[in-house]
């Protein structure tokens, strides 16, 4: 204990201009110190409470925790959950989004209806459990392109085509599957066998027909049965939408998710895709709109090499229109720098772009604009009465590349409000992608960082062979 109380000192005296009041966060710092006359924390009882908490703060975590061990009389001060909410904020994740998800994620799929109240858990033994999460192999697997990763880093590490893309159409979907997976964890340098894999999928078989639910479930087992057979230890497999939605740090919602070929609006209610609700599809997605400014940029004689150029601009240079016809009459022009292929200007072309979403027919295409699909979506689940109030669907997570065009969240709050009924558009609150066009795979790492996983999401395979009950967010 001296040893350890020395090394506690001689932290502070190195440290010591970093004592200062100002640096004390009053969102993180315990409340004061209160023992018993019998007790001491020694030569430490002489300081300041402050002092003495920034003094276990710059010991670390694995010090603190000894500390709370070792000595009766330092346990109330090192056990305070705003102490490790403290070494948390260190964490790889934000202090947000591990609170979101260890009060409402830790019981795993299906998500519980309450979230832990904070007294109720113990963010030491969180923090514990959190550093002995394997990690996971996290895939998000897009329509468009695929995204993978270790779920200890920030971001994806790199992308590549989707599995839909590997061998040809007629190949068996188990052979495109697992050859798709082979080559994921060849490019991360990770044996199949090492470590849990977090999975993320498009929506698909949208309805909630026999003939969709046996689609989902062939799916499923495809998926299980080309990754089990490569050894991975467990399987977590989720949609795209409800990891975006958990990038959100919400349980509840509609997502709107603009994918490669479609945009999809799914209301999810406790992590569930309510398909008896109803799925509203577009048939706009990201590569309609890309092609749309393709089209412009030919009929102005603009030339460039590749539709990854038009992708870079439409990027770096297209927004929404608040209001589409007085944005006619504004000057609009401006320019951007394509490495390798030099300066492109665009004028009415940047909001021409992103207004395909909202009026499909200046693209040729009949469908309905993005707001009739998010409000036909929002006026069923009015209709069915799911809950008390509401106040689940109000909340709309725009998910996909596409999503993160400046001002699509604003316009499609306004549209939304001269769309519907004040009962119904009162407190809608659209949300832009929260973490750009990484949401998804965002959402997934979240999960595979669980003080519970992969215990609490995942399927071994001694469960998927005895085809154990066990329920997924597909």
């Amino acid at each position: 204990m001296a040893m350890l109380l020395k090394k506690v000192w001689q932290s502070m005296s190195n440290r010591a201009t970093s004592f200062s009041s100002s640096s004390i966060d009053p969102v993180t710092t315990p409340p004061s110190y209160t023992e018993s006359s019998s007790s001491s924390l020694g030569a430490f009882d002489r300081l300041p409470i402050d002092v003495v908490l920034q003094i276990v703060r710059l010991v670390g975590p694995k010090d603190a925790a000894r500390l709370s061990v070792v000595c009766k009389s330092w346990r109330p001060l090192v056990s305070d959950n705003r102490l490790w909410i403290y070494f948390l904020l260190n964490y790889h994740d934000t202090w947000d989004s591990v609170f979101f998800v260890e009060t409402h994620l830790r019981s795993g799929y299906p998500i519980q209806t309450f979230s832990s109240p904070i007294t109720e858990l113990s963010f030491m033994r969180i923090y514990g459990q959190r550093l002995q999460v394997p990690g996971a192999v996290i895939v998000d697997g897009g329509s468009g392109h695929c995204k993978y990763g270790w779920s200890k880093n920030a971001c994806p590490s790199g992308r590549s085509a989707t599995f839909l893309e590997f061998g040809n159409i007629e190949s068996p979907m188990y052979s495109r599957l697992q050859h798709f997976f082979a080559t994921i964890y060849s490019r991360m340098q990770v044996k199949a066998s090492a470590h849990p894999i977090v999975v993320s999928l498009p929506l698909c078989h949208y309805d909630d027909t026999e003939s969709a639910r046996a689609s989902r479930r062939q799916l499923k087992d495809t998926i299980y049965t080309a990754l089990f057979d490569m050894k991975v230890p467990a399987v977590c497999a989720i949609n795209q939408a409800t990891l975006a939605l958990y990038a959100a740090q919400r349980t509840s919602g509609i997502v709107v998710n603009i994918g490669f070929q479609v945009t999809s609006v799914v209301p999810i209610l406790h992590g569930k895709v309510m398909r008896t609700v109803g799925v509203e599809v577009m048939g706009v997605g990201a590569l309609k709109v890309t092609g749309f400014l393709r089209e412009q940029m030919q009929r102005n004689n603009l030339n460039f090499e590749s539709l990854h150029t038009v992708q870079t601009l439409k990027e770096n240079l297209c927004y929404v229109a608040a209001d589409f016809e007085a944005e006619l009459y504004k000057d609009t022009q401006a320019s951007f720098e394509v490495p390798g292929e030099g300066w492109f200007t665009l004028s009415k072309e940047r909001f021409k772009t992103g207004e395909v979403l909202f009026q499909p027919c200046i693209a040729g295409v009949r469908a309905m604009g993005l707001q009739q699909a998010v409000a036909l979506c929002m006026d069923h689940c009015h209709a069915v009465e799911l809950t008390e109030d509401d106040a689940w669907f109000k909340t709309i997570v725009l998910s996909g590349g596409t999503a993160c065009l400046p001002g699509l969240a604003e316009r499609l709050e306004k549209e939304l409000h001269g769309l519907l009924p004040p009962s119904i558009s009162n407190g809608i609150r659209v949300i832009s992608p929260p973490y750009g066009a990484d949401s998804a795979w965002i959402g997934a790492k979240l999960i595979g960082n669980l003080s519970t996983f992969p215990g609490s999401w995942c399927v071994t395979k001694k469960q998927f062979r005895r085809k154990s009950r066990f329920t997924l967010a597909w």
